[in-house]
């Protein structure tokens, strides 16, 4: 039963394919304009799972250039490869991550010192840092 999912969802590939290869022939600038690259990277991926022939002629492709399509990609590294349609993303790590820290050192002229240390999105810095400057108390 999944043998005849997989040939009828290939099947239904492969007349959107033929569909988009008509269009492509409808709206071309000129008779003899190149086929796109992404509709013979579709082609020779059905070609792969269907008989070449049987691809070639649902896609009024010749078969020899179909073929021809088929031996390029094969030697060209990873371009015979299906696209991938699934990623795997590796989980977050399960032990808790230290929160971001801040650790700021002020010093005056007059010697008074300042040092913070703290979570680095709870603090106004730029608030602390004039407060101090100009000698007055922050934060009431």
């Amino acid at each position: 039963m999944r043998h005849m999912d997989t040939l009828l969802h290939t099947d239904h590939q492969l007349d959107q394919l033929a569909g988009q290869f008509e269009e492509w022939r409808q709206h071309r600038a000129h008779p003899h304009e190149r086929i796109p690259e992404p509709l013979w990277a579709q082609a020779v991926l059905l070609a792969s799972q269907l008989s070449p022939a049987r691809v070639a002629k649902q896609l009024r492709l010749r078969g020899n250039d179909l073929k021809k399509q088929i031996r390029q990609r094969q030697d060209i590294p990873g371009a015979g490869a299906a696209p991938c349609g699934f990623v795997e993303v590796p989980l977050a790590p399960a032990w808790p991550l230290a929160p971001a820290t801040m650790q700021l050192e002020l010093s005056r002229t007059d010697g008074t010192r300042l040092c913070i240390q703290s979570p680095a999105s709870t603090l106004a810095v730029d608030a602390v840092v004039r407060a101090f400057v100009e000698g007055r108390a922050c934060c009431n």
